[in-house]
């Protein structure tokens, strides 16, 4: 279990998810259980559903099934939604707009201009932007989460 083989593991890993210990083990050339002491000691991975995924999925897993035993209320979250994260929508493409086509040499000037053009937008255009934010989640209600397109709002 040296730092060579489970770097070896890991990129066996990396290459296919789905691979099962005994094939991991037989591709590096390996005995089975130390392979599977690698993968849950080292790298901190279950098996699950034929392949190794990282133990905090499986921990999700686990208290999702959990609580569906229990019969306690989830409440759904719904996956990153851009069409509600105001960085998406306004602030990333007023700041993207102004910084596109310009050249800098380095990290520091990169952040001096981003922070210059951030302070360059005006206090209306934000308050206009948490307005649009606000019927964003209203449309986002209206179509119970479902995907709609555009920032035409009825």
């Amino acid at each position: 279990m040296d730092d060579d083989y489970v770097e070896k593991v890991l990129a066996v890993i990396h290459q296919n998810r789905r691979l099962i210990v005994r094939e991991i083990a037989e591709e590096l050339g390996i005995c089975k259980r130390p392979c599977h002491l690698i993968l849950t000691h080292k790298l901190k991975m279950r098996p699950f559903a034929a392949k190794f995924v990282p133990r905090l999925l499986t921990d999700a897993l686990f208290i999702r099934e959990f609580f569906t035993k229990h019969e306690a209320t989830i409440v759904p979250q719904p996956p990153y939604p851009p069409d509600l994260a105001p960085a998406d929508f306004f602030l990333l493409p007023n700041l993207k707009s102004s910084l596109k086509g310009r050249r800098f040499r380095t990290v520091e000037e990169i952040e001096e201009n981003s922070i210059r053009d951030l302070r360059a937008i005006p206090q209306n255009t934000f308050q206009d932007a948490l307005q649009n934010w606000k019927k964003r989640w209203e449309r986002c209600i209206k179509s119970g989460g479902e995907y709609f397109e555009g920032d035409k709002f009825d």
